[in-house]
């Protein structure tokens, strides 16, 4: 803990109400990891899947994530998504991306002014994020300790096994 995290990329931008089942469409999910990854994210931005780029920032509107329990976040993160800002999430899909060790932040309104292909720099560690293009900065709020050290850890199940030595089940 401690250092400097820096996610810096380009912004992909979805609107409202976008629901799990439109990032990772169940025709990919259960074809396999490979075929997926070949087709993430196309039905609400056809070019995503092959121009994203490692440390891409992915930028949702209002309830990102809702209706659906499925673990779009991982998979983002798999695409190589550094972190996911969004104007607010639903609960499940905030808790899917910090158990899949990918930063997510809420930040209101402040959303809207970022636009599709907006480079952005976030500190994770601070919650500060500026849109490189506009010049605007934004502030988020920092995570708690205990979820920055499950980010820091790469998820929920690196964490646990980090720490395998405090649970007497793990031993």
């Amino acid at each position: 803990m401690g250092q400097e995290w820096i996610v810096e990329g380009n912004a992909w931008k979805v609107g409202s109400n976008v629901n799990t089942e439109s990032i990772t469409p169940s025709k990919w999910l259960h074809a396999g990891h490979d075929l997926l990854m070949e087709h993430i994210g196309e039905l609400l931005i056809p070019e995503f899947p092959k121009k994203a780029q490692k440390g891409d920032i992915w930028v949702g509107g209002t309830n990102l994530g809702c209706s659906s329990s499925r673990n779009a976040p991982l998979f983002l993160k798999d695409k190589g998504i550094g972190a996911v800002v969004c104007s607010s999430a639903s609960r499940i899909f905030y808790r899917n991306a910090v158990n899949s060790g990918l930063p997510i932040f809420s930040i209101g309104d402040d959303a809207a002014k970022i636009n599709m292909g907006d480079r952005l720099k976030l500190n994770i560690r601070t919650g500060q994020i500026e849109n490189v293009t506009s010049g605007e900065a934004f502030m988020a709020k920092a995570f708690p300790d205990f979820i920055m050290a499950i980010l820091e850890a790469g998820g929920i199940g690196p964490y646990i096994l980090s720490r395998k030595s405090e649970y007497e089940c793990l031993k």
